[in-house]
C-alpha cells in the first residue's frame, strides 16, 4: 500500500463523489495522506490502513430515531463498543438504531461500508447531525474515506473541525462515552 499526498494524478476510475472531496479538501487548503486499497466494508477490514497511514480508521456510524425524524452521523473509536442506550442518553433521544441506506444514500451521497465525515458535504439540508467521540475530538489526526470505500484519508483533526465543518454548515456535539 503506497501513501500519496492529495489526491489522485489519474481521475480516471473515481467516483464524481470522491473527486468532489479532494476539491473541496483542495479548496479549503486541507492537507491530507491518501492510501487507495481494495473495498474495506468494516472496521476490522482497516487494519492494513491504519499501520500504512499511522492512524486508526475511525467507526462512523449512521444513526436515526425510532421516528425516523433525526439522524445522526457518529465518529467513534474503532475499538470502542457501541452502546444505542448510552449514545441515545448522552443526547437526549429515543432509542437509536441504525438508519436505512436510503437515508445514508439521500442525506449523504454515501454507501454502506463508506460512512464517513466527508458525506457532510452533500448534505445541504443539514438533516445529519454529527456527534464526535471526545477521543477522536482530541486525537491528532482522524482516519476517514472520501465518501467511497477504496481509499483511505488521513487529515489533521483540527482541520476538518475548524476548517472542513463550517464550510459544509456542520456544528458537532463531542460525547464522552
Amino acid at each position: 500500500m503506497e501513501v500519496y499526498h492529495g489526491r489522485p494524478a489519474d481521475p480516471d476510475g473515481r467516483l464524481p463523489k470522491e473527486l468532489a472531496v479532494y476539491d473541496l479538501l483542495d479548496e479549503l487548503a486541507i492537507s491530507y495522506e491518501r492510501v487507495d486499497h481494495r473495498a474495506l466494508m468494516t472496521i476490522a477490514d482497516c487494519d492494513e490502513v491504519d499501520a500504512t497511514l499511522d492512524i486508526r480508521i475511525c467507526k462512523n456510524l449512521f444513526l436515526c430515531n425510532h421516528q425516523k425524524t433525526s439522524f445522526y452521523l457518529l465518529m467513534m473509536p474503532g475499538t470502542k463498543k457501541f452502546v444505542t442506550k448510552e449514545v441515545s442518553h448522552r443526547i437526549g433521544s429515543a432509542r437509536l438504531s441504525f438508519a436505512d441506506e436510503s437515508y445514508m444514500e439521500e442525506f449523504l451521497n454515501i454507501t454502506p461500508g463508506s460512512v464517513s465525515i466527508m458525506g457532510l458535504m452533500n448534505d445541504a439540508g443539514n438533516r445529519v447531525q454529527l456527534l464526535i467521540d471526545r477521543e477522536v475530538a482530541e486525537s491528532e489526526y482522524v482516519g476517514c474515506h472520501p465518501c467511497v470505500n477504496t481509499s483511505s484519508l488521513k487529515l489533521r483533526t483540527q482541520d476538518v473541525l475548524t476548517k472542513f465543518l463550517p464550510a459544509v454548515h456542520h456544528a458537532y456535539q463531542i460525547l464522552d462515552l
